[in-house]
């Protein structure tokens, strides 16, 4: 394991991860991903150490993957499933994760529908004075940090699997297209692509990317010391971004989250920004595809190409997302020891 010292108690976001935090996780996540690879997959790490997955929203990729990451780890598991809980019967969120607190949690990783829930959690932790970490699963349009980390791990690891790190991806060109907008993914991503001095271009219908998403992000990193200086590009079509690209990273159409018609129709939003392989023919040729899942075939991305593993990372990033989950739980925990 990477000897540097962790001192991160949360993790909410990656607006503020340094390049330290971010080749932590990559290095822990590939010593874990070694322990995958042997027969017993399973280490003590965190033997006697309770990790609740306070998740009132539904997921199958994150949540199966911190709780077999968990697992691994040999930690205790508790799983919340809020249509089965006292929350039918009135009682809030905060009251929740103290009922938890109570059964002698230590981790709780907690995801939501509405954008700041983990950090209030986080906040009600502080301010009783336990030592309970929380990690953000994913909270409405805000920030989605383990999927970014394993996306960065997929790539970096194909670039170098022995040594991967966030240099590896200063100035690539790497485009994200889909539903910016609404995507939590999209924003974790963009932290962390800004950080490694990579080209980042966002490409979406206008409805799905406005003008003002650009300027939230510039005000956002201003102040920060990134080298070299943050290269973030919009286009409101997608050929621009995918010119010479050496990665797309393509986002599922959050219908769940959309209040207006923001698309005239799928079949005319995956005519435009649909990613297929002749739309690959821009990119360069060892261009890889990423999707962070659930996937609407044939509307983000064609099922051709997502099945061709010529091009596609998507079943590399499920498999990263066991070992970089194990890697933020091991972080977290081992100070609890």
């Amino acid at each position: 394991m990477p000897t540097t010292t962790w001192n991160r108690h949360h993790i909410l976001s990656l607006a503020d991860f340094t390049t330290t935090e971010y080749d932590t996780v990559l290095q822990t996540a590939a010593s874990f991903q070694e322990v995958l690879s042997r027969r017993t997959k399973k280490v003590p790490t965190l033997q006697g150490q309770v990790v609740a997955n306070l998740f009132f929203e539904s997921s199958t990729r994150t949540r199966s993957s911190f709780e077999l990451a968990a697992k691994r780890l040999s930690a205790d598991t508790l799983n919340f499933a809020a249509a089965t809980s006292s929350m039918t019967k009135g009682e809030t969120i905060l009251d929740t994760a103290k009922t938890y607190l109570a059964m002698g949690t230590d981790i709780m990783v907690v995801r939501h529908r509405e954008a700041g829930v983990p950090n209030a959690i986080a906040a009600e932790m502080d301010r009783l004075g336990v030592r309970v970490s929380v990690l953000n699963a994913g909270d409405g349009q805000h920030e989605h940090p383990s999927q970014a980390l394993l996306d960065l791990f997929t790539i970096t690891t194909l670039i170098d699997p022995d040594r991967p790190r966030l240099e590896l991806l200063k100035g690539k060109k790497i485009a994200i297209v889909g539903d910016i907008l609404h995507s939590r993914v999209a924003r974790s991503n963009i932290w962390s692509l800004i950080a490694s001095g990579a080209e980042v271009h966002l490409a979406a219908p206008p409805t799905l990317l406005p003008k003002f998403f650009a300027e939230f992000i510039s005000e956002e990193v201003e102040g920060r010391s990134y080298s070299p200086n943050p290269q973030l590009f919009l286009h409101w079509q997608l050929e621009p971004a995918l010119q010479n690209a050496d990665f797309v990273m393509t986002l599922r159409l959050q219908k769940e989250r959309m209040t207006a018609h923001l698309l005239p129709s799928l079949r005319e939003y995956h005519q435009l920004f649909g990613i297929t392989p002749t739309k690959l023919q821009l990119c360069k040729p060892s261009v890889k595809v990423l999707h962070p899942g659930p996937v609407n075939r044939g509307v983000e991305i064609s099922s051709e190409l997502m099945d061709d593993p010529e091009f596609s990372l998507i079943q590399s990033q499920v498999t990263s997302g066991v070992a970089v989950r194990m890697a933020l739980l091991y972080l977290l925990g081992s100070g609890k020891a």
